[in-house]
Formats: C-alpha cells, structure tokens, sequence
C-alpha cells in the first residue's frame, strides 16, 4: 500500500510532467497534471489512444469543481453531493483552465472525484486537476492491481502508486448535464436505478451520442483472445464445439452452472454477486489470457443494476464479431 513519501513523490512527478499510475475504486487510471498540454500528450503517446478520445479530470472533492467547468446546473451539484467521491463522471462545459488536449478537443470536459484514499491522498498532495483515462494500451483490458499496470504499461509511466486491488473494478458511470435532460453516455459503477432514484425521474440512455465519451470505442475492455457472446443456455455446447474445432476455450461460466461438467481449456465459475462480478471481470478476461486461450465464451448478465456495467464491458469486448464461433462455417 502507498506510503506518505510514495503520495508525495507521485504529486512531485505530477508537477514535473511526469506520468503517474495510481488507484480508484474503478480501475487504476494512468494521470498526468491536467493543466499541462505537453503532459497530457504523454498519456496518449503511452497508450496509443488516439487524441481524439476524452479523459476525465479527477479532482479532491465537488468544491472544487467550479475551478474546471463553466457552470454547474443544479443536476449536477445534485449528482455531486449524493455520489461523490464515487464512481460517478459528470460531463459539463470546459473551463479554461482544462486544455483542448485533455478534451479531445470537445468543448466539454468529464470530471468526477474518486472514492479512493491513496487517490484522494495524492490530488490533495498535488493540489490540481489530474487528467487520466485507464491505466493500459488504448482497447485493451482495463487494470485492477498496480502489477496490472506494471505489466501492461511498464518503462511508460513514470511512478506506480500502488493502493491495492480496486473495489468496483469497472469504470465510472458517464452521465451528461449539459442539455436540458441528463443522460447516461456509459453505465458503470453507479446504477441507472440509484441516479433515476436521486434525481426522481427516468434517464435516457442513447446508443449513440455526439458527445465522444471514454470506453465507446467498438473494439474496448477486449484481451488478446476472441470474445464471443451467446446466450447463457448455449455456453456449454458452444464451448464444447469450439474446443472440438481446434480453440483453445475459456469459459465465463454462469452461477446456475457451476456443477456442470465443462469441456473447455480454462474455465471461470462467475461469482452470484452483480459486484463481485464487476470488480472481478477484468482479472478473469487476464487470467483466460494468461491461460493460453485464443476463444473466450460468455453470456450477459441480466442487464440491470451492476449488470449493465458488465454486459457494456462485455460487448465492447467481443466488438463487432461477437455472435459466432470461429470455424463454424466450415464444418
């Protein structure tokens, strides 16, 4: 666990344009001093993320979120006190103070506060903004533990904080208040039940926004095997058939299943807990990967609450090519 000396010297790197990899309670988040352009063109250098995609500013607390935003509505300050510091991202309009770098040249910026002490610990060392997207390669699986990042990203991030493994273990929820209505641009740590309940009315959740957002490329949150989705009734015959075809198979294998006998190269036996399952679905995709997988089987979780968090991980994962095993065609 971070020290005080390892917060002081992450907040030092942070004032020198140095890259910091810390904790949330989402995942670990790759941080640059969101004030600094030549900083932040680090993050996506690093990555491979194109600078076209947003980050989100994390900030100590809501106080201070007038120093980044051009105006907070009253939705927001609402949103604010009631789930922050917390898995909660709020989309506002740029400040002049956050760079056309950090935004993806958007006039709108992402800012959120988050629920973690070592976080909290190094923004309030710092004393600014720090600007940070997911600590891995641009699409790639998203960490949960310092040694994620270290693997992932290595001689490319300047300092590690390390805070152990994260608590909700998928990001923040995404929630625009720049128009007349809120609306959520990606589901996360917060439920669309817990907001709709704060707020007192439903929230609409488009497929498609022309606010770029993180984590909606088509192809995110993926490992280096194939991801394909199918219904949770078909997981053992579709496992089954794909090993017959030659794949090396893993297996997300639902909670009603748990005592079935499963052909397959690595199996996960999926936790009952909605939570559970998200803090831990980053750490299963590594462990098929690490396992020599090329061929991962998953059925969606019933998409409400934390559900619909992990089957938006889910998809993005499986990108475009997520209804079939490979190699069926020709047999």
């Amino acid at each position: 666990m971070a020290s005080i000396s390892d917060i002081d010297k992450a907040a030092g790197v942070l004032r020198a344009g140095g890259l910091v990899a810390f904790p949330t309670e989402t995942v670990y988040g790759l941080g640059a001093n969101a004030e600094d352009p030549t900083a932040v063109s680090r993050i996506f250098q690093a990555k491979g993320r194109p600078p076209s995609h947003p980050l989100i500013v994390h900030i100590a607390g809501a106080e201070h979120l007038c120093d980044w935003v051009q105006d907070v509505p009253a939705t927001a300050r609402l949103l604010a006190e009631c789930f922050w510091p917390g898995p909660l991202t709020l989309v506002l309009r740029r400040g002049r103070r956050v760079p056309l770098e950090a935004t993806g040249g958007l006039e709108t910026v992402a800012v959120r506060v988050p629920d973690h002490p070592v976080a909290l610990a190094m923004l309030s060392a710092f004393g600014g903004g720090v600007t940070a997207p997911s600590a891995n390669r641009f699409g790639q699986v998203s960490p949960t533990t310092a040694n994620d990042v270290r693997v992932e990203l290595g001689e490319a991030v300047d300092f590690v904080l390390d805070g152990g493994p994260c608590e909700v273990g998928v990001e923040s929820t995404i929630v625009d208040v720049t128009g007349d209505a809120p609306s959520i641009l990606r589901p996360g740590g917060v439920t669309r039940e817990d907001l709709e309940a704060v707020l007192g009315y439903r929230l609409a959740v488009p497929s498609t926004s022309p606010v770029r957002v993180p984590g909606q490329h088509p192809s995110h949150y993926a490992p280096q095997a194939r991801v394909v989705l199918v219904e949770p009734e078909k997981v053992l015959t579709e496992a089954e058939l794909a090993q017959e075809l030659g794949h090396q198979v893993g297996v997300f294998l639902p909670p009603s299943f748990t005592d079935a006998s499963v052909k397959a190269h690595a199996v996960v036996a999926l936790p009952v807990s909605l939570a559970a399952y998200a803090r831990g679905l980053y750490g299963f995709l590594r462990e098929l990967d690490q396992q020599g997988c090329d061929l991962i089987i998953a059925s969606l979780p019933a998409e409400e609450g934390l559900g619909c968090a992990i089957a938006n991980r889910l998809r993005r994962a499986a990108g475009p090519r997520s209804s079939s095993v490979p190699g069926l065609q020709e047999h």
